[in-house]
């Protein structure tokens, strides 16, 4: 249902939330999210576009994101690169139908619907801080493993430790 392009947004985004606030560079995200780097390349551009995430050049430079896991949600990171395309009109151009979907399609844009209000009430943070036997992305052992604690003192996410 969601395109690669989506998956790979949601993958680099998924693990620059797992890194911050440091900045991973495209080799670094490619290399964890398994996403092939001249792909990625052009993803993190709609990102960046997006306004998702923050590049800066130059030594300690790298990919960032612009705003914190807690406030950042799935739909922020699918409208970015390739928004849910609802349905509006009959798909199919009949003109009897127009603006009255058919049953098929009021279907299919329900389903739509739905996706995109789940995803508008995720944030990243949620998804890191579900506890789960799987670690989002890549298996990283406990020990190297943070919790990042929100602005109430309850934990918000996990942070991978870096070097």
């Amino acid at each position: 249902m969601l395109s690669q392009t989506v998956e790979y947004a949601l993958r680099a985004v998924v693990h620059l939330a797992n890194v911050a606030p440091e900045a991973a560079t495209t080799d670094q995200i490619a290399q964890v999210t398994r996403v092939p780097k001249a792909y990625l390349s052009k993803v993190l551009q709609s990102l960046v576009r997006g306004g998702i995430v923050r590049s800066q050049r130059g030594l300690g430079g790298g990919m960032t994101l612009t705003r914190p896991p807690s406030q950042l949600t799935l739909l922020d990171v699918v409208n970015a690169v390739e928004p849910i395309q609802r349905i509006r009109t009959c798909p199919l151009g009949l003109s009897t139908h127009g603006a009255r979907l058919c049953p098929l399609h009021r279907r299919l844009d329900q389903a739509l619907a739905q996706v995109e209000s789940a995803f508008a009430q995720t944030v990243l943070a949620e998804l890191l801080a579900e506890p789960s036997p799987s670690v989002p992305l890549c298996e990283v052992p406990a020990a190297v493993r943070q919790p990042i604690v929100g602005r109430r003192g309850r934990r918000a996410a996990t942070r991978v430790r870096s070097g």
